[in-house]
């Protein structure tokens, strides 16, 4: 990895409107926040840590052996709880991994980081997963388009790109909510103002397209599923069990 160190960053915090409680969520016997860490602590990276303002999910982490770093309840975002989690620990590059996506692959993580430590080093970096037009209506599955460079041009809850008629369908891509962060770019940007784009869609990844940071958009041909209500969560449990 180039000599750079990087550190797994999970944000994890107990409550959430559509499904309080859900990092100690009990999945195949296991606290949810439990398989996200597993798969991380799997990875290349150097460390891996939950990012969190309960005891409860430091309790339970600990249980497990892992390492929870508490945090302010204050936090705006996961990217400034994650912040505060990684001050003083050194890492030149950081990877955000929710801690609601139970299934991601560890290859993906390792993948994440192999782009992230790459020289030239991108600012940052995320994923993308091709998707069907006619499932990604919903709102609250973002969008993604991205440049020949690789790099992000615009993230929506809106259809992007609109396939006009007559026009040709470049496909969709479904944004995937892991990030890579160079570290001062990580500091840069906690710091920075919502913009106008981020307070309208209410994604905060707009905030650094908004202000110059180049974001890398990897593609990639598996699929998770973030767990944001019981019923995700049941979901869940058939893949691991391989119903679905």
């Amino acid at each position: 990895m180039n000599g750079k160190k990087v550190i797994v960053a999970i944000p994890a915090r107990y409550g959430s409107t559509r499904f309080p409680g859900k990092p100690l969520a009990l999945l195949a016997g296991k606290p949810m926040i439990q398989h996200v860490y597993e798969k991380a602590a799997a990875s290349c990276a150097d460390e891996v840590i939950v990012a969190t303002d309960d005891q409860r999910i430091a309790d339970a982490v600990a249980g497990f052996g892992g390492v929870a770093v508490m945090t302010r309840s204050d936090h705006p975002s996961g990217s400034d709880r994650i912040q505060e989690a990684v001050a003083g620990r050194g890492a030149d590059v950081i990877i955000n991994v929710q801690g609601d996506e139970p299934l991601i692959p560890t290859a993906l993580i390792d993948e994440l980081i192999r782009v992230m430590t790459a020289d030239p080093q991108p600012e940052m970096g995320t994923v993308a997963v091709a998707a069907a037009r006619e499932k990604m209506q919903d709102p609250n599955r973002v969008k993604v388009v991205f440049g020949a460079d690789g790099n992000a041009l615009y993230f929506s809850r809106s259809m992007i790109p609109f396939l006009r008629d007559g026009g040709s369908d470049p496909g969709v891509f479904l944004h995937w909510g892991i990030y890579g962060y160079r570290s001062d770019v990580l500091a840069k940007f906690v710091k920075l103002p919502a913009g106008k784009l981020e307070n309208c869609e209410k994604l905060e990844q707009l905030r650094a397209l908004e202000n110059g940071i180049r974001i890398r958009v990897i593609t990639a041909d598996c699929e998770s599923i973030g767990v944001d209500t019981p019923e995700d969560l049941v979901e869940a449990e058939q893949r691991l069990k391989g119903v679905l």
